[in-house]
């Protein structure tokens, strides 16, 4: 396999995954898919239909990857969410520090990108916040207190900590006959909460839950198998190409982020690349300004009052810090890295869900606290 052959492989992920992010853009501007939305509709409404389009998300993408590994084409074992080390603390307070961070910017970076495409400055300040954050964690001045403190406590598995693989160990049974089973009890038991209600289905609910767990499979399959060599020429090892974590990837918004800040600043630097997790943020950008323009819903839509801007500026970096610590966002842990059945994952998805309950918690004392100082000096 010569250069030429390489490029086009990677071209093809590439426009793949730019492909993959304007779906996710445009679906998810056209159904509100929204996490942070999905939290604060149960806690201020008791309103649980967009938690259950995020469940059916989750439902899809854990059937279609475990479809994919039945069939022989992936193994989830081959990304980043599958590691011996458990490192469960990075887990929690990422996955908290994110879920809050998303209520303060009224959305979590998928949606940040989403309202960006849409004409959102507020939106936009915090993905350079977010972006700048996370590449600080991740090779800046925050990096010593991510990898020395709080990644250094782990509990090692002695394997992959998919449930897969840990039923297999713990059995002693070969992990390719249990991991279908996995895949189903988890696939199926998501799908029956996400449809039991009647109410939930409705035609948004369907779309933003089938089509966005499908992106991620789609994600899987491009960089698990299109971008996927047995042994690349260079290096003779295994390779898979155009991602940034040299493993088969899906849809994450954190992490990308900063990798396209990185690319801003260091374009002409040739050790750098575009991924398909730029790929896909753009992709995301551009799907919802399409969907704006054919809806004639674009407007610009700036800051409230300076405490309003303080309050994105935060959340920028609690959600930069938070995603980057815990392996990935709403969508980057909570659909791709569940797809894989990593008990990482399941940590941090918890914890991201834990943190918006908190953060609207507090937003509400601070709300009825304000109205109780103004009663009480009228």
């Amino acid at each position: 396999m010569n250069d030429i052959e390489l490029a086009a492989i990677a071209s093809r992920v590439l426009w793949g995954g730019a492909l993959l992010g304007a779906l996710f853009g445009f679906v998810g501007a056209r159904t509100n898919f929204c996490t942070m939305g999905a939290v604060s509709d149960i806690v201020t409404m008791g309103d649980w239909n967009r938690m259950r389009m995020w469940a059916l998300a989750m439902a899809v993408a854990v059937l279609g990857l475990g479809g994919l590994e039945a069939a022989g084409l992936v193994k989830a074992t081959q990304s980043i969410y599958t590691g011996a080390n458990l490192t469960w603390l990075s887990h929690i307070v990422g996955g908290l520090l994110f879920g809050f961070g998303m209520v303060l910017g009224s959305g979590c970076a998928s949606k940040t990108l989403m309202r960006i495409g849409s004409g959102n400055l507020k939106s936009l300040l915090v993905a350079i916040v977010l972006a700048v954050t996370a590449y600080a964690t991740m090779r800046g001045v925050l990096a010593p207190l991510r990898v020395g403190v709080l990644d250094a406590v782990a509990v090692p598995l002695g394997t992959a900590q998919d449930l897969a693989s840990l039923v297999a160990k713990a059995s002693g049974a070969a992990r390719a006959s249990v991991q279908l089973g996995c895949a189903l009890a988890v696939g199926i038991g998501l799908a029956l909460f996400a449809l039991r209600s009647r109410d939930a289905r409705t035609q948004d609910v369907l779309l933003g839950g089938i089509v966005v767990g499908s992106l991620v499979v789609g994600g899987w399959w491009l960089t698990g198998v299109a971008g996927h060599l047995e042994e690349h020429p260079q290096t003779l090892e295994e390779a898979w190409i155009a991602t940034s974590s040299g493993r088969m990837e899906s849809l994450t918004f954190v992490g990308p982020q900063a990798s396209v800040l990185d690319l801003a600043l260091l374009w002409t630097d040739k050790s750098r690349f575009v991924s398909f997790g730029v790929a896909t943020v753009l992709g995301v950008v551009a799907g919802s300004f399409v969907y704006g323009l054919v809806t004639r819903t674009l407007r610009l839509e700036g800051f409230r009052d300076p405490e309003d801007m303080l309050n994105h500026i935060v959340a920028g970096m609690l959600m930069g810090f938070g995603g980057v610590t815990a392996l990935g966002c709403t969508v980057g842990q909570g659909i791709t890295g569940l797809s894989t059945l990593a008990v990482g994952s399941m940590l941090t998805l918890v914890s991201i869900l834990a943190g918006a309950v908190a953060a609207l918690r507090y937003q509400t004392w601070r709300f009825e606290r304000q109205m109780a100082l103004e009663e009480a000096t009228a």
